[in-house]
């Protein structure tokens, strides 16, 4: 859900100068050969996971859907391309009139891909399709990151639920987009508000160490904040003397103080600590909150740890280690003329250095074993295999320039959890291995 759904106003600002400079030299170019107006076909695709990962998750479907309805070369755009001479007069009154007026399919939001895996096919003439190309694979290799990042740190969590905390760690639209894509890996709620407006994520929060600092006792900052926040608020509790801290949050509220947050130090044996503190104190039913650098596998050290959250910053916003996915946008079949008749030829890159590509309008779908896990990632260009009919995975995104694909983000965060589920149980290790499904080609 995003601020529309929720009848809040929204700025909505040209996404047409979010891409490279070549994507308009080429269109000039195609105008002049009399070859823009070619019927094409460009797909999304990775040749690899990144190193160790087993599957990737799609994210920032979403986001692409709202750049490609606003992708609009407005006067002040225009302005901009005529006076630093990026375009000529013909190439700027094209410009003037684009609207993507053609079709795109792709994994849905949320889903799982491999190698190969065709996660987006975008369809329509040569000069409309190619100019989407900058914008598309800026959304999709930086969300399909986080999100994937946040789909390992859920599974290392479990039932826990995780926070997304790296507002402070990233670009401010970075991070909106982040949050985002951490929900749709799996987190429960994000600190950043921005994020909580324009998506409706659930937001967290109570204080940070300069509150305590401010104040003339660490009692103090304790006693103001319950006081504004109730009993039920997060104390942080590891400025000065963890054990101390605990003692004080637990005499001003009393057995209903809802959390404690330790931000520092061995979080494994401090985590422990503090729990049995608590217990002695009577505040069984306190949670305890963990942050401070966490990643996949620090979470997972803390399985048989008393904690009940986590908060996750910079590890998440950059990917945990892998802040792209090598997403690339190929041009994959074409027509030899203008004709909306004319068929179209699969064309292919085929340089050396693993920078090839395959031709041809592709389809994608996920073959089960016998018990109904799934076993391949199945790709083709001809016809669908009879038995793979219903196991399809592309969706159809956008018809004829409109957006028909739109959907609440609530739906892709639960597609995500099903599509992981339907893994092979080796899917969710954290140690490193190759994808837990090979890419079939038929």
């Amino acid at each position: 859900m995003n601020t529309a759904d929720l009848g809040l106003p929204v700025a909505v600002p040209s996404t047409a100068l979010f891409t490279d400079r070549y994507e308009l030299t080429m269109l000039q170019a195609a105008l002049r050969a009399g070859t823009a107006d070619r019927p094409s076909v460009f797909e999304v695709f990775t040749r690899r996971l990144p190193e160790g990962r087993r599957y990737g998750v799609v994210g920032g479907t979403g986001r692409v859907l709202d750049a490609v309805e606003n992708f609009r070369f407005d006067s002040g755009v225009l302005d901009f391309l005529a006076a630093q001479r990026i375009v000529d007069e013909p190439t700027l009154a094209w410009l003037a009139d684009y609207r993507f007026r053609g079709d795109i399919w792709g994994y849905p939001e949320g889903e799982v891909y491999f190698p190969g895996s065709p996660v987006l096919r975008v369809e329509g003439t040569f000069a409309e399709a190619v100019l989407l190309e900058t914008v598309v694979l800026s959304i999709l290799n930086h969300d399909s990151a986080v999100a994937a990042a946040a789909s390992r740190m859920a599974v290392a969590a479990g039932d826990r639920p995780l926070i997304e905390m790296g507002a402070r760690r990233t670009h401010e639209l970075a991070a909106v987009a982040a949050a985002r894509a951490a929900y749709v890996g799996g987190f429960a709620s994000t600190s950043d508000l921005a994020a909580g407006f324009r998506y409706n994520i659930p937001t967290v929060g109570t204080s940070a160490h300069a509150f305590t600092l401010l104040h003339d006792s660490e009692r103090d900052a304790f006693t103001a904040q319950v006081a504004s926040l109730g009993k039920g608020t997060t104390l942080l509790v590891d400025t000065y003397d963890v054990a101390e801290a605990v003692r004080t949050a637990v005499d001003l509220a009393g057995p209903d103080l809802g959390a404690v947050r330790i931000d520092s130090g061995d979080l494994l044996l401090l985590a422990h600590r503090v729990r049995h503190q608590l217990d002695d104190l009577g505040a069984e039913n306190t949670r305890i909150v963990v942050t401070s650098d966490l990643d996949e596998y620090a979470i997972a050290s803390l399985a048989a740890a008393p904690v009940n959250a986590y908060g996750v910053g910079t590890q998440l916003v950059t990917g945990s280690g892998h802040p792209t996915c090598a997403m690339v946008y190929k041009l994959v079949a074409r027509a030899g003329g203008s004709g909306p008749d004319v068929p179209l030829e699969p064309v292919a890159k085929k340089s050396l250095g693993g920078k090839t590509s395959i031709g041809g309008r592709k389809w994608a779908a996920r073959r089960l074993d016998a018990d109904g896990v799934a076993e391949a990632e199945v790709i083709g260009s001809g016809p669908v295999p009879d038995e793979l009919v219903d196991r399809q995975l592309l969706v159809e995104l956008v018809r004829g320039g409109k957006i028909v694909g739109r959907e609440p983000l609530d739906a892709a965060r639960d597609r995500h959890i099903a599509a992981r589920a339907g893994l092979p149980m080796s899917a969710t290790q954290l140690s490193r291995g190759e994808p837990v499904l090979p890419t079939e080609y038929l």
